[in-house]
């Protein structure tokens, strides 16, 4: 006689933060596609965040069309999901640092081209929680004795094309790979004296129910 237990079913098992994360970035997806009102993302976003099992979870998107990662509400197959949006106007289409410095970061929207300025100064462009004006986008950056330093999430695909003249355009991280829907960022430009690196670093926590409603 055997003492071995039968497996859960998938529904009764826990959900984890980032199962819970995905269906809120779902809800918050179908707002902006006009698929939900306020008052039904309120009811949901408020039920995603108290859930514990898949079987709370999956009802929350079931009417919702799946995004191109697969459905929602089940086990996470991927570690760093793309999850902005793509499409709209970029938030600036330029920044320049002389003898100082700039910072693009959170969320902020990523025009068709964005030219990055650095003469004896640095910046800095935050990619990890920004959205895409269009799914490719031209970063191009001119550094002159000084540096820029650009974060993109795993899964965004980078094609780096700069020219370094005593200077370098520097990709140390490899951002695996592409996520399906995942935009493409190419980096072009040139450094002189100066350099462009590029790093991957996993996103921080999509916005809790609070701050989420605010910036909607």
């Amino acid at each position: 006689m055997s003492d071995e237990r039968p497996e859960k079913p998938l529904p009764e098992l826990r959900a984890s933060d980032a199962d819970r994360d995905r269906v809120v970035e779902r809800l918050r997806d179908a707002v902006a596609e006009g698929r939900l009102d306020m008052e039904e993302f309120e009811e949901r976003l408020d039920a995603a965040y108290k859930s514990r099992t898949y079987a709370e979870l999956e009802p929350l998107t079931r009417d919702l069309p799946a995004p191109a990662g697969g459905p929602l509400g089940g086990p996470a197959t991927a570690a760093e999901p793309w999850t902005g949006r793509i499409g709209g106007g970029g938030s600036s289409a330029m920044a320049v640092a002389v003898m100082s410095g700039f910072q693009r970061k959170g969320r902020w929207t990523v025009p068709a081209r964005f030219d990055a300025v650095a003469f004896w100064g640095g910046g800095e462009l935050d990619l990890r929680e920004a959205d895409f004006a269009q799914r490719e986008v031209v970063i191009n950056c001119v550094a002159i004795m000084g540096g820029i330093e650009i974060t993109v999430p795993p899964g965004v695909e980078v094609d780096v094309r700069g020219f370094g003249f005593m200077g370098a355009f520097d990709q140390r991280d490899t951002p695996g790979p592409s996520e399906p829907g995942a935009p493409r960022v190419v980096v072009t430009g040139f450094a002189f004296w100066g350099g462009v690196e590029i790093k991957v670093k996993k996103r921080k926590r999509p916005l809790d129910g609070p701050s989420l409603r605010k910036e909607l």
